[in-house]
């Protein structure tokens, strides 16, 4: 881990007392603007951030974690933080969370204002404005100052860092293929996240199942869009215009809404149409009648993953640890939407 510059290690460079860089980088009238500005260069420089809070000063630790969500609505990321306060606890930190609203500012501003002393490392889900805008300067930034992140579920390639995901492509390839094997031979595609990373792997798995059983794309059943307006709507004309057996949903409110219309335009589920959905909520299993088949995602256990990956980092002694991507495998959880194989 990169160490972040001292006040101490300030005034030893520069050849001035702690007292002085400390005064000079609150301002303090007594401290002339040239060596101001010369003490305040030097720190930007070497990666120096206040600490608003009493550290241990023996080994700079807080002790706890910041976690960064973009959504306390969605039962996925309940799940997943559930599973990091349990091991953070077991192993004796404490955990901060902050939600981004899937907005870039607010991920850019909670960032900034934690990694300030206030934590020791951050545990994250990227925003759906920063995947929109491919907007990961920020993150980078961090991590280069120092403070490690682990990224999970919507995570950023091109920035290193550990990183915790499920195997959409592959799920969604086998869900597909589920339907297939049941029979289904007109598989629409919801997904109201296409501007999402795992909303991109999941609708790749899905085409790579029609291609597998030379099964030819049909564009009018497939709805991609990044937004749930109207969602209810362009579902409702895509099954007033296609003849459909099968449904593949990408996200819960989308699978919500594939069997809810899908019932109301007169369709016996699962008889003459199966529905699959990416979904980890008590809405998905226990709520809908007929239960939804679901991909579960394992929240708890991505939590408990990445928690165990940041605070392994935290407490090595190593340098440069290489960066690890786990990859958790999703399950397929049979309940009364979709046909049972014969």
């Amino acid at each position: 881990m990169k160490v972040k510059a001292t006040l101490k290690q300030i005034a030893k460079e520069l050849n001035v007392s702690v007292s002085t860089v400390s005064k000079a980088l609150n301002d303090s009238p007594e401290i002339s603007e040239q060596t101001k500005i010369k003490i305040k260069e030097y720190a930007k420089l070497k990666n120096y951030k206040p600490n608003v809070i009493g550290l241990n000063l023996k080994n700079r630790k807080t002790k706890t974690i910041g976690v960064i969500i973009p959504n306390i609505l969605n039962s996925f990321f309940a799940k997943v933080f559930s599973g990091i306060e349990k091991v953070a606890d077991e192993n004796g930190y404490n955990v901060i969370t902050c939600i981004s609203n899937e907005s870039l500012e607010k991920e850019i501003h909670t960032l900034d204002m934690l990694s300030n002393g206030t934590i020791d490392g951050f545990i994250m889900s990227v925003s759906e404005e920063a995947q929109k805008k491919q907007e990961y300067k920020h993150i980078a930034d961090i991590i280069n100052d120092g403070t490690p992140i682990v990224m999970f579920d919507r995570i950023a390639e091109e920035v290193n860092c550990d990183k915790v995901v499920v195997d959409d492509f592959d799920s969604a390839l086998d869900a597909t293929q589920h339907l297939i094997d049941i029979g289904c031979k007109n598989i629409a595609l919801f997904s109201s996240i296409d501007n999402l990373s795992v909303g991109k792997l999941r609708a790749e798995g899905y085409l790579k199942a029609l291609e597998n059983n030379n099964i030819p794309v049909n564009e009018n059943i497939i709805l991609r869009t990044d937004t749930e307006e109207g969602l209810n709507d362009k579902i409702e004309n895509i099954f007033d215009n296609n003849k459909i057996d099968g449904v593949f949903t990408l996200d819960e409110n989308d699978s919500v809404a594939a069997l809810k219309i899908g019932l109301k335009k007169g369709y016996s589920i699962p008889d003459n149409l199966s529905i699959i959905g990416f979904a980890d909520g008590i809405l998905a299993s226990r709520r809908l009648s007929p239960s939804l088949t679901t991909v579960s995602q394992h929240g708890v256990e991505i939590g408990e993953v990445a928690v165990k990956l940041l605070i392994d980092r935290l407490e090595s002694k190593e340098e440069d640890i290489p960066y690890k991507t786990v990859v958790i495998k999703t399950v397929l959880k049979e309940r009364e939407s979709s046909r049972k194989l014969n």
